[in-house]
């Protein structure tokens, strides 16, 4: 009774959309006239007559490759610094996290300023250093690597808080007994520290990848995904083709064709952290 609520309120605004865009993709329907059924058409479509498709697939990949590694290595190193019982340390924990729960729009609008070819702040710094103005923005070469530093700035706070969480549940104990053994700090972190962090960085590897492969509102807001379609991303694609084309049933084949992905992805990241996560 007291679950009911909820599992009533998942079930209508949760599983019924998500079924229905199951049935829609079946379908041939720009919201206007009535729908056609044409089966499995616009998967075959997407899969093997849509270049463009192919094109924003490579550019999610190259988006979750470029800020997942960096987005944990980086994190794990800011976790380890302010694991320290330093004096106005949980000052800069609190500055790291602001980022997580600035509004999206909000951090996109000012990494626009900074990434300003002739006055942002980045490029004024590099002149400064007597380096080059780089076109962040309007190069194709360097538009993505933009939206990755950003996206990786705004994810460092809640994956290290995560691993300061994981950090504190080890046992002081471990390092004083690996250093009477006469293991050295890097030693201690590479036999105690990383494989007692196996949950955690699996966890945050998990979450960081479902998260990487459904980025739209940052590339949205920062980029439009331009120049061309340099930062166009896979929901960017679906937003496009069901409300800028009306082509529903298409956007929906295209969205149930990433949650296939992104469920793959994690089945075999469920089977392979068999090897290198463990929790005794």
């Amino acid at each position: 009774m007291f679950l009911a609520p909820n599992i009533i309120g998942f079930l209508l605004f949760s599983m019924l959309p998500v079924g229905a865009t199951l049935v829609i993709s079946l379908l041939n329907w720009d919201l206007i006239r009535d729908p056609e059924f044409v089966g499995l058409q616009n998967y075959t479509t997407l899969l093997t007559e849509d270049p463009l498709f192919r094109e924003v697939l490579f550019n999610t990949a190259y988006f979750v490759v470029g800020v997942v590694p960096a987005s944990i290595v980086i994190s794990l190193l800011l976790a380890l610094a302010m694991n320290n019982g330093l004096r106005g340390i949980s000052l800069f924990r609190a500055i790291f996290f602001i980022p997580v729960i600035t509004s999206s729009v909000a951090v996109a609008m000012l990494w626009r300023w900074l990434y300003n070819t002739d006055y942002g702040l980045i490029n004024v710094g590099l002149n400064a250093m007597g380096l080059p103005y780089i076109p962040w923005l309007t190069s194709t070469d360097w538009a993505m690597p933009a939206v990755i530093i950003m996206a990786v700035w705004k994810s460092l706070g809640y994956n290290m808080v995560i691993y300061l969480a994981g950090l504190q549940g080890i046992s002081p104990t471990l390092y004083e007994a690996a250093a009477l053994d006469g293991a050295g700090g890097w030693a201690r972190f590479r036999d105690i520290t990383l494989p007692l962090l196996g949950p955690t960085t699996f966890f945050i590897l998990v979450i960081s990848v479902i998260n990487s492969f459904q980025v739209f509102d940052l590339t949205f807001i920062l980029t439009q995904g331009g120049p061309g379609i340099a930062t166009t991303t896979i929901v960017m694609y679906i937003y496009d083709q069901g409300f800028r084309y009306f082509q529903m049933g298409y956007a929906a084949a295209i969205a149930w064709v990433l949650f296939i992905i992104i469920f793959l992805i994690t089945l075999a990241q469920m089977q392979y952290q068999k090897r290198w996560v463990h929790y005794d």
